[in-house]
């Protein structure tokens, strides 16, 4: 004789809700941070040295070798992006410009997830993977390039 097994699944418990909107809006207050600085910037049209509108430090990198960081050009994609120019935030950096669509990204789930308690965050763990890693740092290096070439072709 055959039994079938039927399995119940628990109900969702009030805090995890509770830990998830915790989660969400540390998410939402990070994100809003991030985007509300780089709203306050000035982009700089050279497609770096933003930051030095935060009092910080010139590249070490183009001072010591006259090549840009892997870095160079992210404050000032994200300056673009939250003044709303996705097309000079890709120019400035397009890993800067992928990564401050992101930060935007991250806000709304963040906030929807205060607001509702959903589970949504969770959708975006499970496109994290080892080949979602290496699309990643293969972006991250050719945005790199991408800088390098830039950097040489106006500067140099």
């Amino acid at each position: 004789m055959t039994q079938t097994v039927v399995q119940a699944h628990p109900p969702i418990a009030a805090s995890s809700t509770a830990l998830r909107r915790l989660v969400g809006a540390g998410v939402a207050v990070g994100a809003t941070g991030v985007l509300g600085v780089a709203a306050w910037l000035d982009p700089s049209p050279e497609g770096l040295g933003t930051h030095s509108q935060l009092s910080l430090p010139p590249c070490g990198w183009i001072l010591t070798m006259d090549l840009p960081c892997p870095t160079c050009g992210m404050t000032t994609a994200f300056a673009y992006a939250a003044d709303g120019n996705l097309v000079g935030s890709f120019i400035a950096q397009p890993m800067g410009a992928l990564l401050a669509v992101a930060t935007a990204i991250a806000l709304l789930v963040g906030t929807y997830t205060v607001a509702t308690g959903s589970p949504v965050a969770a959708l975006f763990a499970r496109l994290w993977g080892r080949r979602a890693a290496w699309l990643l740092g293969t972006a991250f290096v050719a945005a790199w390039v991408y800088k390098i070439v830039a950097y040489k072709e106006v500067l140099g």
